[in-house]
């Protein structure tokens, strides 16, 4: 359970902008916890209850993305990532993580504190991340999606690793076969949170997809696009 007034924890190692930033959220009502690396993030991170980063992408030594990747492997605290316009590679690769929203630098303050506020609704009620029993495994077209090592295996029994986002997408497919996915249902499912801009970055991961699952990516048979519709699973599944 969150707290009346919502814990944060901003890692920005620019002074200029992470103390204002801090003032300003802590008068719009949340308890702010101000780092200036990613080695401090850690420690506070498991010292105290936090309810959502805020985490610049850039800084020296260990990156933003490094710890958002560690967040999201430990827990399910929401992140927002701190990103120049240039960097729009590094925010591609930052929600494939599963990162919740981006903001671009320079930010407003007021669209910051609107953006956490979305992601707390979202939390508040429940959210819409997708899950699987505990050992699930679903197959489909000589390949096996299993939950418990998040991972596909294909007919020769060779395991692929997937990342957060990917493994998110392939099970919204497997537990959805059939079913056209618009972008937006696909960011709702697979990210837990209330789409907004980022389809592209559901085509990414769908590129990424199909890179490793289909005979060949540029002609796809398994993970279809359906023009003004989204993308479907064209597949028998099995729930093993």
């Amino acid at each position: 359970m969150m707290s009346d007034r919502p814990h944060l924890l901003l890692v920005d190692d620019e002074r200029s902008i992470r103390e204002p930033l801090a003032q300003y959220l802590s008068r719009n009502g949340f308890r702010v916890t101000a780092v200036d690396s990613a080695a401090e993030a850690r420690v506070r991170l498991n010292a105290n209850a936090i309810d959502l980063v805020i985490l610049d992408i850039m800084m020296p030594g260990e990156d933003g993305l490094s710890l958002c990747r560690h967040i999201r492997e430990t827990s399910e605290i929401p992140v927002i990532l701190l990103t120049a316009k240039s960097e729009e590679t590094d925010r591609i690769v930052g929600l494939e993580m599963g990162a919740d929203d981006y903001v671009l630098k320079p930010f407003s303050p007021r669209e910051l504190v609107a953006r956490i506020k979305v992601i707390f609704r979202r939390v508040a009620s429940g959210g819409q991340r997708v899950t699987a029993p505990d050992g699930a495994t679903y197959a489909f077209a000589g390949w096996l999606l299993k939950s418990q090592e998040r991972t596909l295996v294909d007919s020769e029994g060779v395991s692929l690793p997937l990342s957060t986002a990917e493994y998110n997408l392939m099970l919204a497919f497997a537990t959805r076969p059939n079913q056209v996915l618009s972008r937006d249902q696909l960011l709702d499912i697979t990210q837990g949170r209330e789409a907004n801009a980022f389809d592209r970055a559901i085509d990414n991961q769908i590129s990424r997809l199909r890179k490793k699952i289909e005979p060949d990516p540029k002609n796809p048979t398994l993970i279809k696009t359906v023009w003004g519709g989204g993308y479907t699973l064209s597949a028998e599944v099995r729930k093993l």
